[in-house]
């Protein structure tokens, strides 16, 4: 494969999804926390408690990525496990947690890639607003600061948010995230103010001066295909576009909001969150950025479920996103179809054409168990998409690694603990970790690579 040499293998997991340990060593409410304990909010009433339990079974953990052969593993940091109420007073505990993973996994070779902000925010800062306030961007930036001046001697990988999408549109317009709200002009603002603290927090992260150091945001990346070639279906499809991903690529890389996003929500907002200096904080020149990749979007043009526009949520845009193309299937229901993968990067290089190096930060997918933990079908989907990878990067993206979904079984969000991504089988009861084949398929794969370099 025409990977470069230094091309990072990897794997990536998020805090609130591992960890439990929601109440120990001073750790603060998050909106999650808050989220999983309304009535069916999360599949069976599942919440991140106890999870996979890596709190204490990090060492463990750390002893499987050594096995497994990679050399970065992606992890986030939990703010409230760091700043309980969000900001102020410091968790010198949370800090030394990171700090002894990050120092072992030095010690064993691997690279830690960290993220600052995997959708755990503080409930406090909830309280006051979330997203949708403009101070929560410069909260997000002290935070980003307090964990990069105790970090940057062992951690020189930095990403800022995951997937802003997700935090904005899904936890404040859709509401199947936390908070689990349902509005306009509202989740408009958080994911702006979203934005806006990437931008603080990779300023303030630099200002500390720390060498060697490397700046960047996870971005999800689902292409838009329209069921048909119809004006209107086309017209559908470029409207999911502009919510899902250039609503944060243009301003992130091309210094400014695309037209058509102003122009779908006048009716709902008037974008006075936008200031006239937010735009050149935003565009903070990255390091890199990260694409997380799962499957494409195919588009047909509907009806508004909200008919008065001005009660209408940020989701609702009049599209229709249920029409699944007759190709295989995840255990999710998610199309497989590893060519959008390449579709992705290749449309974000030919769109933003100075874009800085580019990881797939996540790529995965769930199948049922077998008895033996034989899952032929994610070893195809990894090898597949990983090819498809290659295909990118042998078109002129600069991509320097790829990340799998996920190292272990997890917290999947609002589906809680029904659906696994794992390379490592979790039993929640006895918190066993029993490596599935494509753990070891990944390993080969990871090994093979390094023999060919």
């Amino acid at each position: 494969m025409s990977f470069p040499d230094g091309f990072r293998w990897g794997v990536a997991t998020s805090a609130y999804q591992i960890e439990g340990a929601a109440r120990l060593d001073g750790r603060g409410p998050s909106i999650w926390d808050t989220f999983a304990a309304v009535p069916g909010a999360v599949a069976n009433g599942d919440n991140g408690d106890v999870a996979a339990d890596h709190y204490h079974r990090w060492a463990e953990d750390v002893r499987l990525l050594v096995d497994l052969g990679v050399d970065a593993y992606r992890f986030s940091v939990s703010w409230p496990r760091i700043l309980p109420e969000g900001r102020g007073r410091v968790e010198q505990r949370g800090l030394d947690f990171y700090r002894r993973l990050a120092e072992a996994l030095l010690g064993k070779g691997i690279e830690p890639f960290v993220t600052l902000y995997h959708w755990d925010l503080p409930q406090a800062l909830e309280d006051l607003g979330g997203w949708r306030s403009r101070d929560t961007s410069y909260r997000f930036a002290d935070y980003a600061a307090t964990v990069h001046e105790a970090l940057s001697d062992v951690v020189t990988k930095w990403v800022t948010l995951n997937e802003p999408y997700c935090s904005s549109i899904v936890g404040y317009g859709e509401g199947r995230h936390a908070p689990g709200a349902r509005e306009g002009h509202g989740a408009l603002a958080a994911a702006h103010h979203l934005l806006l603290g990437h931008g603080f927090a990779v300023r303030a992260m630099r200002a500390n001066g720390a060498a060697g150091q490397e700046f960047g945001i996870v971005l999800n990346q689902s292409p838009t295909v329209p069921v048909t070639d119809s004006p209107a279906d086309v017209a559908a499809a470029s409207r999911q576009d502009c919510l899902l991903r250039r609503q944060f690529t243009d301003p992130l890389f091309g210094g400014t909001y695309p037209d058509e996003l102003t122009s779908m929500f006048s009716e709902i907002t008037d974008f006075s969150f936008r200031h006239d200096e937010d735009l050149s904080i935003i565009g903070e020149p990255l390091n890199h950025v990260g694409l997380n990749y799962y499957y494409r979007l195919h588009v047909a043009d509907a009806p508004h479920r909200e008919p008065d526009p001005a009660k209408r949520t940020a989701h609702d845009i009049g599209v229709d996103t249920t029409q699944l193309p007759d190709v295989p299937r995840t255990g999710m229901g998610w199309p497989v179809e590893p060519a959008g993968l390449t579709t992705a990067l290749t449309d974000l290089k030919a769109r933003h054409p100075d874009l800085p190096p580019v990881y797939v930060t996540e790529n995965g997918c769930v199948y049922p168990d077998t008895e033996t933990f034989e899952d032929d079908d994610r070893i195809a989907y990894l090898r597949d998409h990983i090819a498809a990878a290659e295909a990118a990067a042998a078109a002129g993206v600069d991509l320097r690694g790829y990340f799998c979904w996920s190292l272990l079984d997890n917290f999947e969000w609002a589906h809680g603990y029904k659906h696994r991504f794992g390379l490592i089988h979790v039993d929640y009861a006895t918190q066993r970790r029993t490596p599935r084949a494509s753990y070891r398929w990944y390993r080969s794969f990871i090994n093979a690579r390094r023999q060919d370099s």
